[in-house]
């Protein structure tokens, strides 16, 4: 799966578990300054996205992600 696959992906599990307008979903964007997210709702994308791609994400790991990017590299990586 290449990286534009990843991210349409992660874009439609970030659209569906948090009410945003599509077009700021992108690489760039940061989880809780873009999107508001909290703690709460890193923990719904990341189970959701387990669910989406049939992988586990380690805890210590979520630490360093920040941005939708940070998601697609993580995600990438462990696939």
């Amino acid at each position: 799966m290449n990286e534009k696959e990843v991210f349409e992906k992660v874009k439609a599990v970030i659209l569906q578990e948090l009410d945003l307008d599509e077009s700021k979903v992108t690489m760039d964007a940061r989880l809780k300054e873009d999107f508001g997210a909290d703690s709460i709702d890193g923990v719904q994308i990341i189970m959701a996205l387990e669910d989406e791609f049939g992988i586990k994400l380690e805890d210590e790991s979520l630490e360093e992600i920040k941005t939708v990017g940070d998601i697609v590299k993580f995600v990438k990586a462990v696939l």
